[in-house]
């Protein structure tokens, strides 16, 4: 049994991590790993650009981030595209796909400690956790920074809390993760500058989960950077977007303008 294999089909614009088996003149046949089906990835849908070679796109046995773009579950057909993921997209996929399988990873070595069949402990551990977390491995995470009680509070049995904690603990090294953009924020007014010094500061003052931070400085008036750091993408990028939306507010409010752009 896989934790992270799943036997429905994806939906459509989903991204999806793939194998690249076979190479062909015309494409591209891969498996997704996440469903154990095959899909076809199109020369068209491979880049923006000219492709001349598609090996100096894709090499066989690669993992690649696809986007889904027809799903025909009756002929079996996946259609898939690489050029119509961005490189955000890609790596904040490519994260999640890695921190699935190490949760399984984890799994598996809890149900060896305890003996306890794999079966079982998906629907004790695996199942709440993502009920609770979004993530298995999210779940998994904070117990490494918290200890046992978020399992407990999430209805695992403490034996099996207690053992995945230790597990995650010895396996899972915290780290953050960082999130960007760039804020054009300008006022006409006499004291344009204290106005917009004034709507940053508000922007800085959102409220952030412990292990954030907000990091907000000029590049050159009216551009301003803005960098949000916290434990996973999902709460990173929940602050930037509070943050940018924060900042342009204010100055509106304060008769400037302001648009925030993203990278």
């Amino acid at each position: 049994m896989s934790f992270t294999k799943r036997e429905d089909w994806p939906e459509l614009g989903e991204l999806v991590v793939a194998s690249v088996n076979r190479i062909m003149d015309y494409g591209v046949y891969v498996t997704l790993d996440e469903y154990g089906r095959e899909g076809f990835l199109h020369i068209s849908e491979i880049s923006s650009s000219w492709v001349k070679n598609i090996r100096d796109f894709v090499r066989e046995g690669e993992k690649v981030v696809l986007k889904v773009l027809r799903v025909d579950p009756e002929k079996g057909h996946i259609d898939l595209s690489l050029r119509r993921v961005t490189k955000r997209e890609k790596r904040e996929k490519m994260l999640l796909w890695k921190q699935s399988k190490k949760a399984e990873s984890l799994m598996r070595s809890v149900s060896q400690r305890l003996r306890v069949p794999i079966e079982e402990l998906y629907e004790k551990a695996w199942v709440p956790l993502e009920k609770a977390f979004g993530t298995a491995y999210d779940g998994l995470e904070k117990a490494a920074r918290e200890g046992a009680e978020p399992l407990l509070k999430s209805g695992i049995p403490k034996e099996l809390a207690e053992a995945l904690t230790s597990v995650a603990k010895d396996r899972i090294r915290i780290t953050s993760v960082k999130v960007k953009g760039t804020l054009k924020i300008a006022c006409t007014k006499p004291d344009g500058v204290l106005r917009i010094k004034k709507a940053l500061m508000e922007a800085k003052r959102v409220k952030v989960p412990s292990g954030s931070n907000i990091k907000i400085y000029a590049v050159s008036p009216p551009k301003y950077r803005v960098e949000v750091t916290a434990l996973d993408f999902k709460t990173a990028n929940s602050i930037l977007q509070r943050v940018s939306e924060a900042a342009v507010r204010g100055i509106k409010e304060a008769g400037g303008e302001g648009e925030f752009k993203r990278g």
